[in-house]
């Protein structure tokens, strides 16, 4: 089955009425809408109340929903988590961060129990994050959790703006370390990974590039990202310092989509054609890791 692109657009056009920012009351009602799409599609919901401090020590108070499928979780096996955070800044409506990637998010929610199949090697589970935007402070709690827990999390994926594609030559910059080693033009998906990544990035790698007319660009970084901070900025990075091993898929964010953080991040700024190619992506790369792992 494929990814419905009118879907997509249904999720972004409902999620992008309202300004959704940590502690809001649209913040809860994109929850809502968002627990009622996962469990239309069989996935029973969790939420995960916490409450963090920022680099400021100011205290926030959050909610993850995580999300698992009776034909698709076995607590004997491995587990593979996807995610990607619901909450926007203050003065965006987040069109492009990241509410291209819950749409995504939705679509593997629907389609991975129509291709369950119980020889399956792991397990899944889907989370929508929450405080994001202050600092990845939902990510950070969710490895905390597994770290505590003790699970056997073989890899994660965070989905970090999805939507945004620009065909013209120029349109992509990159930091001074990457340039001349990656296109400048802003038509590719990136596939960003650290140094304890390296199985995960190629499962993804193979997945996104049997995409028909899809670019994929792929970066693996030293350690933990820390010489090069734009790979760290998504939920993915507290795993990487956790010790899982960790991917962000985006479409780099500020370094092509000028949009980003601002009241300009709308819904006609998408570009649903590239958005439902590399929803598809995801979608092969995460059904290959289900069946044989990495």
């Amino acid at each position: 089955m494929d990814i419905d692109t009118l879907r997509l657009k249904q999720h972004c056009e409902e999620l992008c009425k309202t300004i959704r920012p940590a502690e809001s009351e649209a913040l809860e009602t994109a929850r809502l809408y968002v627990i009622r799409e996962l469990e239309a599609a069989g996935w029973q919901v969790e939420r995960h109340p916490f409450q963090a401090h920022d680099s400021l020590l100011t205290q926030w108070s959050g909610q993850n929903l995580i999300a698992r499928h009776p034909d698709l979780t076995a607590p004997e096996k491995p587990l593979f988590c996807v995610g990607a955070h619901l909450d926007t800044r203050p003065e965006s409506p987040g069109a492009d961060d990241n509410t291209s990637a819950v749409a995504a998010l939705l679509e593997l929610a629907r389609l991975l129990p129509d291709l369950s199949r119980s020889e399956n090697l792991w397990s899944i589970e889907l989370v929508a994050f929450d405080l994001e935007e202050n600092g990845m402070l939902g990510g950070a709690e969710h490895a905390r959790m597994h770290s505590q827990q003790q699970t056997d999390l073989r890899g994660m994926v965070s989905l970090e703006m999805l939507g945004y594609c620009d065909h013209a030559p120029g349109s992509q910059t990159l930091p001074r370390e990457l340039v001349g080693l990656y296109p400048d033009t802003g038509d590719f998906i990136a596939v960003v990974g650290n140094q304890n990544s390296t199985g995960l990035i190629a499962a993804f790698q193979n997945g996104m590039r049997s995409v028909p007319e899809l670019p994929v660009e792929v970066l693996q970084v030293p350690q933990n990202g820390e010489m090069l901070q734009a790979t760290r900025l998504s939920d993915h990075s507290p795993f990487w310092d956790a010790g899982f091993p960790a991917l962000m898929i985006t479409d780099t964010s500020f370094l092509r989509n000028p949009h980003y953080h601002q009241l300009t991040d709308t819904v006609d700024t998408l570009d649903f054609d590239f958005l439902s190619k590399v929803s598809q992506g995801c979608l092969e790369s995460t059904k290959r890791i289900l069946a044989n792992g990495y």
